[in-house]
């Protein structure tokens, strides 16, 4: 007789909560504050300039972005929140008519009535709010809000990715700061495009190309407007 055992399985979707901000806190650490070092040195600024404005772009972007995560994520949570009051309200109003409800959920999903009634009983006979919150509004601890966790990683991978523009911009002469800036940040976004597409288990190529073009438009964008404002001024 043969036994059937069982395996863990680990799924990409349960990184989405933190992976999503990681990423977009360390892409915009990379390329705000390159493009921020870039444009002051194209100005013809000093190494010191340069440098002050790299740092303060650095604890001010950090700061932003776990403050604009916390807000967001926030108000999401809030939404989450409203959502499973209400439904714990309706569900002992009208417990029929939520049963119904779901049922119907399940019949659209490709059972027939009978059995979406007795999947729905069942279900709510464990946990009616859980069973709402999952199937009615798409609430699950896959893709529910947590905004300390999203501030925190945003905040975190920011000042990482901000760092190493920084760094470059430190080590570099005036002569030659901005093509080591630039050559050190789109390095880092293709590490950066990399790991991404490793960790979501998709195209690298098409995620390096998609961070790494964005960055040069960016860094291009600012290039041209210091050196517009150096000469102006």
């Amino acid at each position: 007789m043969r036994r059937h055992r069982g395996h863990a399985e680990s799924h990409l979707v349960k990184r989405i909560g933190w992976m999503r901000a990681a990423v977009l806190g360390a892409n915009d650490g990379i390329v705000s504050t390159s493009s921020l070092l870039v444009g002051v040195a194209a100005a013809g600024a000093t190494t010191g300039a340069v440098l002050t404005a790299g740092i303060a772009g650095l604890v001010a972007g950090a700061m932003s972005m776990a403050a604009g995560e916390y807000v967001s994520v926030s108000s999401q949570s809030d939404t989450e929140r409203a959502d499973l009051a209400r439904e714990t309200l309706e569900l002992a109003a009208d417990p029929e008519a939520e049963r119904q409800e779901l049922a119907a959920i399940y019949v659209d999903r490709g059972l027939d009535k009978d059995l979406a009634l007795k999947v729905a009983d069942q279900f709510m006979k464990n946990d009616a709010l859980l069973a709402h919150a999952r199937d009615e509004l798409g609430i699950n601890e896959i893709t529910k809000a947590r905004p300390i966790q999203a501030a925190f990683t945003s905040a975190v991978t920011f000042a990482v990715g901000a760092a190493l523009p920084l760094a470059a911009a430190a080590f570099a002469n005036a002569e030659q700061r901005i093509v080591v800036i630039t050559i050190a940040s789109l390095v880092a976004l293709t590490l950066l495009g990399a790991a991404g597409a490793k960790a979501g288990n998709t195209s690298i190529a098409r995620s390096v190309i998609r961070v790494v073009f964005w960055g040069a438009v960016a860094l291009a964008v600012t290039a041209g407007v210091g050196a517009l404002f150096g000469t102006i001024v």
